[in-house]
């Protein structure tokens, strides 16, 4: 096993009280104080998160346009100049090869904002779908990423730059944006379900903002925040994870982010008629809520059962800190996913009962 790669910000875990885990072989905090502080603090203050093991790519060139509408789909063609968009590579089955962001900075260069468990796989198949006049570079090297959640986080940022960030609207940014003496891309986007800012520069550039944000807001409450509350948050918000609600084996339509996938869009993208073939048949399979009734925590990977047919399985799930429930994500049979039905999930040999429930489980209420 090859060493753990880590981000910029490292050597500032331990300062804060960092305890890092093995994601996906990088280094990274799963928390700094605890889970469900960290969690509070974003629904309620604001958290800051090191997200530099994400990934970005550089498309350029003057087809940049149509390689993109054939790569993702989302309709490229609808953006304007400073907007960020959602969308998902798909291979020609339908199956998920990523779900990322494409951001606007010219009509003739995008970046791709992609996971990082993911990098060296889409960027090796974005190469491989390469034509026309496009130049790609796999920039993540050079890159730094935080990610500034919470009701307080325009608050606390707007200390520290003179950037009217309210007109950063969601989904929308700003490049060139002075922080704190570093010049930065500043988005208005997030994971978590709340109000925030993901803020890319120079792996300087993002070390030194760790800092002088962590300090404008400890009047705030804000706090540093790891991945075990990251998850937990877009858990809750009902925000799909690559690798357990997406994968190579589901669908955009199964995973429940029919959204991003747009079928009437001029350009024929890659797995376009294998989505519109599912889409047309009935999609087999669906992402839905369910609440457990008997005590116990439905895990990533647990069977879900109607009756003596296993009818799906859990992709995610955990005690909500919000709800202070035991919920959880379950990619479920057709026939299966009507709301307020009882199944049972299979905990430790146990077949306990749960209920159907609407997702997401928390939406903001401003």
């Amino acid at each position: 096993m090859g060493l753990l790669k880590r981000t910029p910000l490292f050597d500032s875990y331990a300062r804060y009280g960092g305890k890092t885990i093995d994601f996906g072989g990088w280094e990274l905090p799963v928390q700094f104080s605890s889970i469900k502080d960290e969690h509070e603090a974003v629904r309620t203050k604001a958290g800051l998160f090191d997200v530099s093991h994400m990934g970005e790519i550089f498309v350029t060139g003057p087809d940049s346009l149509a390689y993109l509408q054939k790569l993702v789909t989302n309709d490229v063609s609808k953006m304007q100049q400073g907007q960020a968009q959602y969308t998902a590579m798909c291979y020609e089955d339908g199956g998920t090869i990523d779900d990322l962001l494409v951001y606007k900075l010219e009509e003739e260069r995008f970046l791709l904002v992609v996971n990082a468990s993911n990098i060296e796989k889409d960027f090796a198949w974005m190469e491989q779908q390469q034509e026309g006049q496009v130049e790609l570079d796999n920039a993540s090297q050079r890159y730094g990423l935080l990610a500034l959640q919470g009701p307080l986080a325009q608050q606390v940022l707007s200390t520290l730059t003179d950037e009217d960030l309210s007109a950063i609207r969601p989904f929308r940014f700003k490049d060139q944006v002075e922080v704190a003496g570093h010049k930065v891309l500043v988005s208005r986007t997030g994971y978590t379900g709340e109000d925030g800012f993901e803020i890319y520069g120079s792996p300087e550039a993002v070390t030194a903002l760790w800092d002088e944000i962590l300090k404008a807001g400890e009047s705030h409450g804000i706090v540093p925040a790891g991945l075990g509350a990251r998850d937990t948050l877009r858990f809750e918000a009902g925000l799909a994870l690559y690798g357990q609600e997406l994968s190579k084996d589901i669908t955009p339509l199964e995973a429940g982010i029919g959204f991003v996938v747009k079928l009437k869009k001029d350009n024929d993208f890659i797995g376009k008629a294998a989505l519109t073939a599912q889409k047309e048949a009935g999609v087999p399979r669906k992402s839905v809520g369910i609440e457990m009734i008997d005590k116990g925590i439905p895990r990533h990977g647990y069977a879900v059962y109607k009756g003596d047919e296993k009818i799906g399985e859990v992709t995610t799930g955990t005690q909500s800190p919000t709800l202070k429930k035991n919920i959880g994500l379950a990619l479920l049979a057709a026939d299966h996913q009507e709301l307020g039905s009882e199944v049972d999930v299979e905990i430790r040999n146990k077949r306990l009962k749960a209920k159907i429930i609407t997702a997401p489980f928390y939406k903001r209420s401003n």
